[in-house]
């Protein structure tokens, strides 16, 4: 049987239960890696405020990257957040928040975090993103810096080491 093939894009409102089903999957409690819990309706505004990238098989979300910009992340400071934030202080006026990322374990290592990046910057070019890593999330560590971005700062948070990263989408036409 042939499998099918998985296919990246905007999320749209009825991926919201997939995006957070997947992240209740991936939480740290469930041995996962994912530090943030987000609610349905913070996903929904979410997607008002900048294009969400889910990454689908068989219309089942398998993949998600969510973005928050600065606007209106200060209209709800998240405290983790916060700190990455005071730790680099150069994130540019119009820089959004990338994360969190997340792939299925099932789909891990065949290049869906690298194409979801690749989609968002099509959507955002020239705009700088900028997101923390675990320190001790070796896999994630390496993907990210796989995919060109650079480790800026590092804070601590709840006794946890972080990593900061920032890059700037180059400004280019988006293919038709």
């Amino acid at each position: 049987m042939r499998e099918s093939r998985i296919v990246v894009r905007i999320a749209s409102k009825e991926d919201v239960h997939g995006i957070v089903e997947l992240q209740k999957a991936n939480q740290i409690a469930q041995g996962g890696t994912l530090a943030t819990k987000l609610e349905p309706h913070q996903v929904e505004e979410m997607m008002e405020d900048m294009p969400q990238i889910v990454a689908c098989r068989d219309d089942k979300v398998v993949g998600f990257l969510l973005t928050t910009s600065l606007a209106v992340h200060k209209k709800q400071p998240v405290p983790i957040l916060e700190e990455m934030l005071q730790a680099y202080p150069h994130a540019e006026s119009d820089a959004y928040i990338y994360g969190p990322i997340c792939v299925s374990k099932q789909e891990r290592g065949k290049g869906l975090a690298k194409l979801m990046f690749e989609r968002l910057l099509e959507e955002e070019p020239g705009r700088q993103g900028v997101l923390f890593i675990r320190g001790d999330n070796d896999s994630s560590l390496r993907a990210h810096k796989k995919m060109g971005m650079n480790k800026v700062a590092e804070f601590k948070f709840n006794e946890t080491v972080f990593f900061v990263f920032a890059y700037t989408a180059k400004s280019q036409p988006r293919p038709s």
